[in-house]
């Protein structure tokens, strides 16, 4: 190869590929590790469905370091060329299927614990539940702090590292950017990933939601307690009011403590069977001695 030319493959017919990829994918199950294939929906204008799939791929096209890579990325994650991929604490494998079958690799830094501190304190009394986070059930004013470049859930490049085993030199390839763009189309059906990605726990935004709450609750009461509806307003429940029926408020009986069972006797041992005599030996009978009779002859 001359010296500053670059070589690139064949190109591969899509229906070639989608073939080529079905036969790897079989082979992978095979030896016990399954693919699990991400697509885009090919008919609908935005490759994202939801508030967070559509906040992940925005906030990857607001950085110029990608912008030029990432048109090719959506043609391949329309075209089901990204075969498998997987999100783990911190890392994103993947398999994206072009002139050959590619391994794709990006790790994501954790949440400094700062700033998720801050996303924490700053959400705290907006979230009433864990099914509003991961269904994008939230207000403007959570989605902005969540999304917020440098400050809030998603990386930032500097906090990206990318790895493709294909030739491209470019930073991010069109197979990267397709992963990329994979994550979002996942978080469409599974945004709970994304906390798992980025090393936090979701659950905290409403248990600080819930604290805050409580003890606004109990500072407005005179003697500490909550009432029924503080109740149902914070977990979100409907319950029933207190009776004043006279038959209600008369002190329960504790009830009555049940004895033990007596302990069950052991069954007595069995007695071990009679040993059979040997039967008497029979007498030999008698031998029967033939009676002798002697004959007297008369004379003459």
């Amino acid at each position: 190869m001359a010296r500053g030319r670059i070589e690139f493959r064949q190109y591969v017919p899509q229906a070639t590929r989608q073939a080529a990829g079905k036969r790897a994918a079989a082979a992978a199950a095979k030896r016990g590790g399954a693919w699990t294939p991400v697509k885009a929906e090919p008919r609908t204008r935005n490759i994202t469905t939801t508030v967070w799939g559509e906040a992940w791929c925005e906030n990857l096209e607001r950085y110029r370091d990608y912008a030029n890579r990432l048109p090719r990325g959506r043609t391949y994650i329309r075209n089901g060329s990204v075969v498998h991929l997987e999100i783990a604490s911190g890392k994103i494998v993947a398999k994206v299927n072009g002139s050959s079958m590619y391994d794709v690799e990006i790790r994501v830094a954790e949440v400094a614990a700062a700033r998720w501190e801050a996303i924490v304190a700053t959400c705290a009394g907006d979230i009433g539940s864990l099914v509003e986070v991961l269904e994008g059930r939230l207000s403007a004013a959570v989605m902005g702090v969540m999304t917020a470049a440098r400050t809030g859930l998603f990386p930032e490049p500097r906090e990206i590292s990318l790895k493709c085993s294909c030739p491209d030199w470019a930073t991010m390839c069109k197979h990267v950017a397709a992963v990329m763009y994979g994550v979002g189309v996942r978080l469409d059906h599974a945004p709970a990933l994304l906390f798992v990605l980025r090393g936090v726990d979701p659950g905290a935004l409403v248990s600080v939601a819930a604290t805050g709450r409580i003890v606004g609750a109990l500072g407005e009461e005179d003697d500490g307690a909550l009432a029924v509806g503080d109740l149902a307003d914070i977990f979100g429940v409907e319950l029933a009011e207190p009776t004043t029926d006279a038959t209600d408020t008369a002190t329960r009986k504790a009830p009555a403590v049940r004895k033990a069972p007596a302990a069950r006797k052991a069954p007595a041992a069995r007695k071990s069977p009679a040993v059979r005599k040997a039967p008497a030996v029979r007498k030999a009978p008698a031998v029967r001695e033939p009676a002798v009779t002697t004959r007297v002859r008369r004379r003459g």
